[in-house]
């Protein structure tokens, strides 16, 4: 019995042990597995510290980067409505009566909320003629040249447009871009501790003010531009000539041109001479005149007699003179 019993007890101590073993073994494995996943996390807040840093650096140059994204994808998108374009026309329209058809023509763009840019005329009856300059909504651009038009009878219409949507997007994100580079130069300024430095950054300042400004100015012109059309009109009278002013080859034609140079010519050396005949009436006849006297008092004035000389002698070679043979009764 004792025998058995030795082994029972033997047996008991090797499965304790065996289970001692293998706790010890569950237990390393866990503490490798904790061991192992604690690096794991490592990389995930590494990202997360880069994200931050990214965002951080993201907002210094949020200026920047804000326009470029509205350059490149809001552009696309854009519909026509939204666009910025700038239309330009000219007109030439034949009246009978140019005085009461300009005062049409500026009654109408005041109406559609236009003003008047500018405004020349001729009025002689002849060759009448009014020059305007007129500047109205774009919204209303079509139909106010339309109303022009039926002023009188239309001759000429050319309308031209240019879409300046890229440009305008550009200068914004330009503008934005430059408003940032102010703000830092500024900062810059407000920590500066030396004179040297103090100069240094207050003209860079300036510099980058007046950068600034240029771009806002320009912004402002395409927006005046693309808000207010300019239409040019020339309201011409009756005798006017219908046909547009081309170029022609031809020998009369350049004999028609020579004749209206020749005519401006002589117009031009007849007004000279107006100009010069009374000074030469002024000055010119008693210069004459006393010209005139002082020559005839020389051909009257009396010559001088000059006192005669001794007979030169005659040469020892010379042959005695022959007395001329007389003729007889």
């Amino acid at each position: 019995m004792d025998g058995r019993d030795r082994r029972r007890r033997g047996v008991r101590l090797t499965a304790a042990a065996l289970v001692a073993l293998l706790a010890l073994a569950g237990c390393g494995s866990d503490a490798s597995d904790d061991a192992g996943g604690a690096p794991a996390a490592a990389p995930a807040d590494q990202d997360r510290a880069g994200g931050a840093a990214d965002e951080a650096g993201g907002q210094a140059e949020q200026g920047g980067g804000q326009a470029e994204r509205g350059s490149g994808a809001g552009a696309p998108d854009l519909r026509v409505d939204q666009r910025s374009i700038i239309y330009t026309g000219t007109m030439r329209v034949q009246v009978d009566d140019v005085d009461a058809a300009a005062r049409s023509a500026i009654a109408a763009v005041t109406a559609a909320g236009g003003f008047i840019g500018g405004d020349q005329r001729r009025s002689v009856d002849a060759d009448a003629r009014a020059e305007l300059e007129l500047r109205v909504p774009a919204a209303k651009f079509h139909g106010v040249v339309d109303e022009l038009a039926k002023l009188g009878r239309q001759q000429r219409r050319e309308i031209r447009t240019e879409d300046v949507t890229e440009q305008v997007v550009d200068l914004d994100a330009r503008i934005t871009s430059q408003r940032a580079r102010v703000e830092s130069a500024r900062r810059l300024l407000a920590r500066a501790t030396s004179i040297s430095d103090l100069v240094s950054l207050e003209n860079e300042l300036s510099r980058r003010e007046a950068d600034l400004a240029s771009l806002q100015a320009k912004k402002e012109r395409l927006a005046d531009l693309a808000s207010l059309s300019t239409i040019t009109v020339s309201l011409v009278g009756p005798d006017a000539s219908t046909a547009d002013e081309e170029a022609e080859v031809g020998f009369m034609v350049g004999l028609a041109g020579g004749w209206k140079v020749f005519l401006t010519s002589m117009t031009v050396l007849l007004t000279v001479l107006g100009a010069v005949l009374p000074w030469l009436l002024a000055f010119g006849v008693p210069l004459a005149v006393v010209l005139v006297v002082l020559r005839r008092r020389r051909r009257t004035a009396p010559r001088p007699m000059t006192p005669a000389g001794p007979a030169a002698p005659l040469p020892a070679s010379a042959p005695p003179p022959v007395p001329a043979a007389r003729s007889g009764p």
